[in-house]
């Protein structure tokens, strides 16, 4: 067995960085490249970004503004690091790459890795996008023409298309030069990082995987296809970016193979790329609950907008019918004004109540955590978790009714209103995206809506209704 010694304490004069220095991009380094770009010193912008990581630098064209981020891509023009910009942004990336122009940006694309070159080029538009592939090299153009006719936001998509395979027929030690053999004669089919050697037969099918840390432990002479994970998860081509992240999650992988039709295998998706995929499918249903899209913190302002005007015309829409349900009413509150001071109350509470479930529920549809297996015992929680906090609310909102206005027949009214808003909220929040989902619509996107819609017009009609026949 290896001596392993404990290094615990035994580098006294390593200080450890600030807490934020490896988190985010420090305001002091910041301000000295602002300080730097105003006073027109080219010189200074390089050597300053010359310092810095690719993500850096990426958010900081995404703190300026368009003048001063057409100023830094002029004075990096003809060096401008490819991974900035599969790091950028999409509507800050279509403003840089507006700037490159299309020989640079060819440039720039030719030295990315296949997955980040094609994000890049789908988002162009096709006469950009024709221009920018006969720019570059005819073995990079094909691997980004066969990646466009993946479906979007695929594996095939998200893949790249440099992996390291093997024959079953090698051995470690045959692996070990070969890859050390691909690195000094600087293949570009050798990709820049990766976790695991795929074992295929002859056919190109994958058989079976070998992580790397496995491979650096064992003997030469022992062969790869007895150290070799058999049991692998192969991920079609189509398979869809969510069921992708959801499979690096349930099987903590670091890496998977990608197949086509044929079971031939094409490509790899590596841990990296999952990760941003996670992000984006979070980012974009934060969004999307809030009738925002991604992108909207850089968009122009009358972009910004036209994108809300829509969301906002429709919860209009949803107000006018819950001020309709009101105006059922209105000879009801005329004789009592108590009504008017405590109608926004349940309703208020029905929504807040709704959102709460809405939210665990959007959750868990998104990991695929609530499914038509388990749908009826959730639906039966929330169902009684809106019952028992519908009765604890409305005695607590009956008394206060009761002590505000000196009338117990009102408390009586609001309380019973409670309870059943807080009912049709628990119902509503769970049932209203499994709806959705089942219809093919993004729960993320129309639930709340509905929600809020739902809970205010219930909320109103069985409080102002019940108002009419007991107080009335």
């Amino acid at each position: 067995m290896a001596d392993v010694k404990d290094t615990a304490g035994s580098k006294p004069n390593q200080v450890p960085p600030p807490e934020d220095a490896a988190l985010d991009l420090e305001p002091e380094t910041e301000q000295a490249f602002l300080d730097v770009l105003v006073s027109g010193d080219e010189a200074g912008v390089r050597t300053l970004l010359a310092e810095l990581h690719h993500a850096d630098v990426a958010d900081l064209l995404e703190r300026l503004n368009a003048d001063e981020r057409a100023r830094v891509v002029e004075i990096l023009r003809d060096d401008f690091e490819p991974k900035i910009l599969s790091e950028l942004d999409e509507t800050v990336r279509d403003h840089v790459i507006e700037c490159l122009g299309v020989e640079n940006l060819a440039a720039v694309i030719a030295g990315m890795e296949s997955d980040d070159a094609l994000e890049v080029v789908f988002e162009l538009d096709e006469d950009e996008q024709r221009q920018v592939l006969d720019a570059i090299p005819p073995g990079d153009r094909t691997l980004i023409e066969e990646g466009l006719t993946y479906p979007e936001d695929s594996a095939g998509r998200l893949m790249q298309r440099e992996v390291v395979t093997v024959p079953e027929s090698w051995t470690v030690g045959e692996t070990i030069d070969f890859l050390r053999q691909s690195a000094d004669s600087g293949d570009d089919d050798l990709p820049a990082r990766f976790y695991d050697v795929f074992i295929v037969d002859p056919a190109h099918r994958p058989v079976g995987s070998l992580p790397l840390s496995r491979l650096l432990r064992t003997r030469r002479p022992v062969a790869v296809a007895d150290i070799m994970d058999r049991e692998m998860k192969l991920l079609p081509v189509a398979t869809d970016q969510e069921d992708v992240a959801y499979v690096f999650r349930q099987r903590d992988l670091v890496s998977a193979p990608v197949v086509d039709d044929g079971g031939w295998l094409v490509g790899a998706i590596t841990i990296d790329d999952v990760v941003d995929v996670i992000d984006e499918e979070h980012e974009e249903d934060i969004m999307r609950l809030g009738g925002v899209k991604e992108g909207d913190l850089y968009e122009a302002t009358m972009d910004t907008i036209r994108s809300r005007f829509g969301w906002l015309l429709i919860n209009l829409g949803t107000a006018i019918l819950a001020s309709m349900v009101i105006g059922l009413f209105d000879a009801t509150i005329e004789q009592m004004v108590a009504l008017a001071v405590l109608m926004p109350i349940v309703a208020s509470m029905g929504g807040n109540a709704g959102t709460q479930t809405l939210t665990v529920a959007v959750r868990a549809l998104a990991m695929k955590e609530l499914t038509a297996a388990n749908a009826w015992r959730v639906i039966g929680k929330e169902f009684l978790v809106g019952a028992l906090n519908g009765v604890l609310f409305a005695g607590l909102i009956g008394v206060v009714a009761w002590i505000w206005f000196g009338s117990v027949a009102l408390g009586v009214v609001i309380g019973l209103a409670m309870i059943v808003n807080l009912l049709v909220a628990g119902l509503a929040g769970t049932t209203i995206p499994l709806m959705l989902e089942r219809f093919g619509v993004d729960p993320a996107v129309a639930s709340s809506v509905f929600l809020t819609t739902l809970t205010d017009i219930v909320g109103f009609f069985v409080f102002l209704g019940l108002a009419a026949l007991i107080l009335l």
